[in-house]
């Protein structure tokens, strides 16, 4: 029998969030996640995928991927540091070292796993930690872990973070004071003062950490937010994941190769979960080779972005302040943002609401998310709906 305490917790708790319009529902997809979805038997434009370049659905990445599972099977079967390593996350990791321009790179199973892995590996209760409030879910959890003193600055206010560096650097507190901060923020599309962070972290010998989820494979001709400003050298960790604009799964850490062997001996999710398996680590190598030989799919995803946002403003929605492909139409109200997100699936556009706890209260928005797959007659058919909707309910 379950516990009634457990039981009486769920029921408030899920009803408070129904009524709040904070519930989220699942929509299991019947296709692959392409520009276009097919859910319950309804065919949509597909607006809230992170597959950027459209890779994720690549026949070059699926003939890699099918090739390498023949040969070495569907998982890697140990962890890394018994043998789960095989000779493909070695050339892996090397070639993501040459795509981030550092000296060495590890691979992870998620990039949630990499702020798990690296934020603990080095920082402990002696250190401290600079967090920028906006950053992701995965960061705020790994400086929990790591037990270091988490000290939030407002969200791109370098005068907050200058402030709170030399007041930490003063204290005498700290063994190590380290910086962290989202490259490019997923919610908003806004991209992160990095000259201006490496300056602050100069002036006091701060660690800094960058996690470019959102800025690999779109920013800096596809190398990230981190080359974009030409800072690779100054940047001590640069974190990404696998599953974005590369299209398949996994995380890396790229950094000084003392780092990176530092990570391979110390980091919990690198020695106690099973390695990538065989068809991703494939599929990965040849998303990374597609990206180093061409910026076609980048220069595509850019002009669909634009032309998506253009259109958008155009029609009156507000789209915030982003410098990326990700583009917010921000409603507000969490059910109204909801109840617009649902007409514009009845209309055959997914676009999924993002609300608290995601973001702030009262800032719900629909996340839009072109990619490089999109055609115009899709972009456009797209923007007909927004327009209808909009309307309809007041919003523009």
């Amino acid at each position: 029998m379950s516990s009634n305490v457990l039981n009486r917790f769920l029921e408030e708790n899920l009803g408070d969030l129904k009524n709040k319009g904070l519930y989220n529902v699942i929509d299991p997809l019947q296709s692959a996640n392409g520009p276009m979805i097919t859910i319950s038997g309804k065919q949509l434009i597909n607006l809230s995928s992170n597959n950027y370049l459209g890779l994720a659905t690549d026949e070059r990445l699926k003939e890699a991927a099918i090739q390498v599972i023949r040969e070495f099977g569907v998982g890697a079967g140990a962890v890394r540091t018994i043998n789960g390593t095989m000779e493909l996350h070695i050339r892996l990791e090397e070639k993501l070292a040459e795509f981030k321009h550092t000296e060495a790179a590890i691979a992870y199973q998620s990039g949630f796993n990499c702020n798990m892995a690296a934020i603990s590996a080095v920082m402990d209760k002696n250190d401290a930690i600079l967090s920028d409030e906006w950053n992701h879910a995965s960061i705020i959890d790994g400086c929990r872990l790591s037990r270091a003193e988490i000290i939030r600055f407002n969200h791109a206010d370098m005068d907050d973070l200058r402030g709170k560096a030399k007041q930490a650097k003063d204290s005498g507190k700290y063994n190590k004071i380290m910086i962290i901060t989202d490259g490019v923020f997923s919610m908003d599309g806004d991209i992160a003062k990095l000259p201006e962070i490496v300056q602050i972290a100069e002036e006091f010998d701060l660690i800094t950490y960058v996690d470019d989820a959102h800025g690999s494979g779109v920013l800096g001709k596809g190398a990230g937010t981190v080359k974009h400003f030409g800072l690779s050298d100054k940047v001590d960790f640069q974190i990404g994941t696998l599953s974005k604009a590369i299209g398949v799964i996994g995380g890396y850490v790229a950094g000084k190769r003392d780092l990176i062997d530092w990570l391979k001996v110390r980091s919990r999710p690198f020695l106690f979960s099973t390695a990538l398996t065989p068809g991703d680590v494939a599929a990965t190598i040849k998303a990374i080779d597609i990206l180093a030989d061409s910026t076609e799919l980048q220069e595509r995803l850019w002009e669909n972005a634009n032309y998506l946002k253009k259109g958008l403003e155009d029609l009156g929605f507000n789209i915030g302040h982003s410098e990326t492909p990700i583009t917010p139409c921000i409603i507000g109200d969490e059910v109204k943002t909801q109840e617009f997100s649902k007409k514009l699936y009845d209309q055959g556009v997914y676009a999924k609401a993002i609300v608290f706890p995601t973001v702030q209260r009262g800032t719900g928005r629909v996340r839009n998310m072109p990619t490089a797959a999109h055609t115009k007659e899709m972009l456009d058919q797209a923007l007909a709906v927004y327009h209808k909707v909009g309307k309809e309910m007041g919003i523009i």
